[in-house]
């Protein structure tokens, strides 16, 4: 047998099919003691399926599942050292919120529970609620609480299956904050699924990306925005321009051919050669209009189309030659004067803002 990979936890090869249809298809990634690592993707991209076979409630068709060293593809999710919160909180109604936490412990045999059950309250915040019972408290309480309650019994990995979703984006946000704090404090190892961008930017160590079952690309958020691997990744995370290109001159000073009859000059990698077919990827936050006589390395002329105030930015619609519209974000000052809809405008960004990719890839 392969030694294990010296990581808290380890999936080799794992996939998940039901008849013909595949759920997740060779997943293999390591989470790393005292990490948060979101596995983030849209529905039935297979993050969900990947969480519950790492807690042992599905049982994987292809690979290997390693915890803290020891090959636990099969074993009960009892035998898992594994803690889990669910959206929906799973909080007892009938249970004081003391006798929740203390659930766990109880069934593990521990008699005395009092000094665990004061100590996650306190960690938490919550200490003056033991007392109540769950309908008495906020969801953002609740959600709290069921994470103490996980924690208690100091479980090795603790899962994360979309903790925040049922909360207003208020709440969600100082939730966010809270639970990143508790993880930064603690060092406690976590596995967290969520749909959400925003959330996945904020709160992870590392995300990894799910696409159709598999994994798309694993990385730091910064590595997954700034340097994604396909335009899938640079889709999903913010907002893109994305075009169509072709290479006409290689190397660190490349030229590239793109939509709209733009010529855009980038750093290319190595391997991309004269003639080959790619996807040019520009963030709105990159591009900027431009003043009169002013210049960049890349500039575009184009017609206004639209402006939308979002309160702290302006997002600007661009329509070039072609037809293609470019997404131009612009941070709103008071004494801002924004041109109206039809005005000419000229566009520009720097050179190491075009991020370029290789054609073609996964459908």
């Amino acid at each position: 047998m392969v030694a294990p990979p010296p990581a808290k936890l380890s999936l080799r090869g794992v996939g998940k099919s039901y008849g013909a249809i595949t759920a997740l298809a060779d997943a293999t990634l390591d989470l790393a003691e005292g990490e948060f690592l979101t596995l983030l993707g849209p529905s039935g991209s297979g993050k969900s399926t990947l969480l519950m076979i790492v807690a042992g409630l599905t049982q994987p068709t292809a690979g290997e599942v390693w915890i803290d060293g020891r090959l636990s593809t099969y074993a009960p999710p009892n035998r898992r050292d594994i803690g889990m919160v669910f959206q929906n909180y799973a909080l007892f109604p009938h249970l004081t919120i003391a006798e929740n936490i203390a659930f766990p412990l109880r069934m593990r045999g521990i008699a005395d529970t009092a000094p665990e059950v004061r100590r996650v309250l306190d960690t938490v915040q919550l200490a003056h609620v033991a007392d109540r019972l769950p309908k008495a408290l906020s969801g953002g309480q609740q959600q709290r609480i069921a994470l103490a309650r996980c924690m208690v019994y100091h479980p090795s990995i603790i899962l994360m299956d979309e903790p925040l979703g049922a909360l207003d984006r208020q709440l969600r946000d100082r939730m966010q904050m809270e639970i990143k704090h508790l993880h930064r404090r603690l060092g406690i190892t976590v596995l967290y699924v969520t749909h959400d961008q925003e959330e996945a930017l904020a709160m992870s160590d590392r995300i990894c990306l799910m696409r159709d079952g598999r994994i798309e690309q694993i990385g730091t958020p910064q590595d997954l925005y700034f340097r994604p691997r396909t335009a899938f990744v640079a889709d999903f995370l913010g907002e893109s321009n994305i075009l169509a290109g072709t290479v006409a001159t290689g190397g660190q000073a490349g030229v590239l051919r793109a939509d709209g009859g733009l010529l855009v000059q980038a750093a290319l990698a190595p391997e991309l050669r004269a003639g080959q077919a790619v996807k040019l990827v520009l963030r709105p936050e990159n591009l900027r209009l431009l003043d009169p006589g002013q210049d960049a390395d890349n500039t575009a002329e184009g017609t206004l189309a639209e402006t939308v105030f979002g309160g702290g930015v302006y997002r600007h619609y661009v329509t070039l030659a072609g037809e293609v519209t470019l997404a131009v974000k612009q941070f709103s000052d008071r004494g801002l004067t924004v041109p109206p809809p039809g005005t000419p405008v000229r566009l520009g960004w720097r050179r190491d803002h075009t991020v370029v990719l290789p054609q073609p890839e996964r459908a």
